[in-house]
Formats: structure tokens, sequence, C-alpha cells
């Protein structure tokens, strides 16, 4: 549409997708024999590395028996480096089969610790298994042809928290020079390498009022609880204008006591915010805040709010993702359901409503989160339920991990013998940075406008 002698137009008609179809590499299938081979060869040892750590669940930065297991296992394969409680994170660890000669640096990711009360809910021990195979298979490959280049398994703890493992071995420099990051993730849903995740943020709310007699002097207090309550209420009200995705949470984890003939000198809560994007994180969590302001302004209550940032939300590389899908499909009898056919722009996206601090390593580097679906439990229960934890300890559960690692070991073989897809990985995450700021500014009120002179800017309307 035109108006005031600019032309509006679609912000995808004028940035170019990078090319998103991996570059044909002549002994890839060679390569990957080779993958499939290594990996029949280790299923038994695999499997029962998967047993142990699905039996001893042990929840975040506390994964002291996964930590053993895992470094153990890779200090008995030859020409690994294997460094324990790594980053002064003490179940934290780094293994590196490095080829001597200089090329791409590839990564996995091996997350270890599991739930509350629920074990491995969420199936971390798949996800240590996927990574593993990868790993492992990706050096036997590089070892066998005398492919140059690295590959590193980071041992990540604590994902189940509001700082995981990734996020401080980021802070450390610990990923400095890794080019790509892999990994994985089960459900029941979705087979798909281009999954989107949210990001997602904690308020811990404390209200401070006054204590009084309710039934003699009630005038003489400052009731705190109100003031979460009135808070409640605003909260509740503002959900009717958020936007998609937008997720808000709350838990009262102080009601002021048991006693009812009072007023109520302290009351809190705990809020957790969930969002499609880092940057809508922010402005929604400004408006939640106000309306925790306006429970204690309403009262006279102080209030402290304590804000704990968590996640990014996750944002997946297409051309990583086109190699994987590439792999997935060479691999005989692909479960249900099928990797969905790439589309334009988030059409394309396996949307998961959930967090994880590999999101925030997709800012910092080209990235994929594979969803895969193993077989449901009884009751179909999906992560986070006692149905998936039994799910998630099975054999043929196991064994789509490891269809999944052959999968990332592929995909990081094609980045470490094609430069020029590796030139494509990073020209793809560079364009999803830039297209991350430029459609926020939409969404808030800006538009990219054509003024006819082959000339582009930003207009921001508040």
């Amino acid at each position: 549409m035109e108006e005031d002698s600019f032309v509006f137009v679609e912000i995808e008609d004028i940035i170019q997708q990078p090319q998103q179809n991996p570059s044909h590499n002549p002994r890839a299938s060679e390569y990957f024999h080779d993958v499939e081979k290594c990996l029949d060869n280790l299923e038994v040892p695999l499997w029962e590395l998967n047993s142990f750590i699905h039996k001893n669940p042990e929840l975040a930065f506390r994964e002291f028996k996964a930590h053993n297991a895992l470094t153990e296992f890779l200090k008995l394969r030859p020409c690994w480096r294997v460094m324990p409680s790594a980053y002064g994170m003490e179940t934290a660890w780094v293994a590196e089969y490095d080829s001597g000669h200089a090329g791409p640096v590839v990564s996995f990711n091996v997350e270890m610790d599991a739930l509350p009360d629920l074990g491995h809910a969420c199936g971390h021990n798949l996800i240590a298994s996927a990574s593993m195979a990868a790993g492992l298979a990706t050096a036997e490959v590089m070892k066998r042809h005398k492919l140059a280049g690295k590959v590193i398994l980071f041992g990540t703890p604590g994902e189940e928290g509001y700082k995981g493992g990734k996020i401080l071995f980021l802070e450390k420099g610990a990923y400095e020079n890794v080019d790509v990051s892999l990994i994985s993730h089960p459900g029941i849903l979705h087979n798909s390498p281009l999954v989107r995740t949210t990001a997602f943020a904690r308020l811990e709310v404390e209200y401070f009022g006054r204590a009084a007699h309710g039934g003699k002097e009630p005038w003489k207090g400052i009731n705190a609880l109100d003031a979460l309550v009135i808070s409640y209420n605003a909260v509740a009200a503002l959900r009717q204008q958020t936007m998609p995705g937008d997720v808000i949470g709350i838990a009262i984890t102080n009601g002021g006591g048991k006693a009812t003939n009072i007023i109520h000198s302290y009351a809190a809560c705990v809020c957790m915010l969930h969002t499609r994007t880092a940057l809508r994180l922010e402005e929604l969590q400004q408006k939640v805040r106000a309306c925790f302001r306006a429970g204690a302004e309403a009262t006279g209550s102080g209030i402290n709010i304590t804000w704990t940032p968590g996640y990014e939300d996750h944002m997946p590389n297409r051309v990583l993702a086109a190699s994987y899908t590439k792999y997935w499909d060479l691999i005989p009898d692909p479960p249900q359901p099928p990797i969905p056919e790439p589309g334009p722009g988030e059409e394309s996206f396996t949307w998961v409503p959930s967090s994880t601090d590999q999101g925030n390593l997709s800012h910092a580097m080209p990235s994929i989160n594979v969803s895969f679906a193993i077989p449901p439990g009884p009751k179909a229960g999906q992560p986070h339920t006692p149905d998936f934890e039994g799910a998630a300890g099975t054999r043929e559960a196991f064994r789509r991990a490891l269809r999944v690692g052959k999968a990332l070991a592929g995909t990081a073989i094609d980045v470490l013998t094609q430069p020029a897809l590796l030139d494509e990985v990073r020209k793809q995450w560079e364009h999803d940075m830039d297209s991350i700021g430029r459609q926020e500014l939409m969404n808030q009120g800006g538009w990219l406008l054509y003024d006819g002179r082959d000339q582009r800017h930003w207009n921001y309307k508040s």
C-alpha cells in the first residue's frame, strides 16, 4: 500500500533468505555409513549408560553419579581429552577430540539433571545418549578419514532451573571458538529439527504491610494479602491484551498465615513469564511489574520484586536443520510423525511452549535443538509427567535417541567437511539474529519504509 509517498513492504520481500540446502558432498554416504557402523557397535554400552542415568536421577547441579559415569565412559575412549568438574562447576565436564589440524569446531551438549519427585520425566537420559552417540561417531569418522577440526562434548548441568549450565559455560567463555552447537530433546508429539522454544523469566514478589487485629482495630493495619489479591486480579485483566505466545503463571507462596482474624502483614507470590522472544519478555515483564506495583499502591503496602532472568527463546538454524533431515531420512524405517516439510518464514517452525538454556546458545552461535518422538506411555503423558518418566526409560526410546545421534553426527560431519556449508550456516544465523530485532520492532509499531530511491530505513511510532 502507498501512503505519503512511501511504499510499505513486507520484511521478507527485501531480506533475502540464505541458501538452506546443504552443499553436495560426494563422500557423505561413505562417512554416514561409518557413523551407523560405529553406533551399531556402541549400542549395548550406550544403552547401559542410558539406563544407569535413568535409574539414578539427580537434581540440578547435583548430578554426581551421571557426571562420573559419563566422564569415566569417555576416558576409556582413545584420543579423548576429558576435563571433569569443568569451569568451576562440580558436575560440569568437557570432553574433546582434536584432530590436530585446524578446522571447524562442532559441539554437542549432554544434559544430565532430573526433576524433583519425577525423576527423568524430561528425558535427559535420552538427551545424554543422543549427544554422546553423536560425539563419539563424529570423532570416529574424523579419525578414520583424517578430517580436520574438533568435536567437543559439553556436560551441561542444571538445565531444570533458572540459570542452567550452558549459560554458565557461555559466560565463562567455554563456547568461544565453537562454530555450531547441537542437541536434541524427546517428547511424544514431534520429529523436527526446526524447534522454536519460548523465553522465560521469574519474578518473586513480596508485600510488607502492618499487622492488626481484624475485629478490634483493623484500621491500624496495612493488608499485604489485599495487595497481593489486587495484583493477582490486575494480572488476570492484563491477560486479555497480551500477545499470542505470552503465558503468565502465578503461584501464591505465602498468603499471610492461617489466621483469619488479622490484617496480614506479609504475603508473597512467584510469577513465571513465557513469551516467544526475549525482547517480548522484557516488554511483558514491565507490564506485569506495573500490576504488582498497583496492589502496593492501592493498599499502602511495601513491595519487593526480585527479577530472575531465565532462558532466551531458541532460534533453530535452517541450514543445519536441512542437513539433519537429510540423514534422518537416510536411516530406514523413520518413525512417525514425519519431519515437516520446510516452508517460508515462521510457518515452518515447530513451536514448543517450553524453555531451555539452549535458547541462549542459539543467540550466540548457530544451533539446532532437535525434537524427537518416543513411544508414549500408557496414559500418553507428555514431558514432566510420571507417564513420560516411564516411557523415557524404555529400550525403544533409547533406540530413537540413537537414531537422533546418528543424524546429528551426519550434520556435524557435513559442517566439518564442507566449508561452503559452514558459510551458509553462519549467514543464516546472522540473518536470523537480524530478523528477530526487526520483527520485534514491527510488533511494537514500527514500519520498514521504502522511499523509491533504494534507501531503506526504520520509522518507529510509539
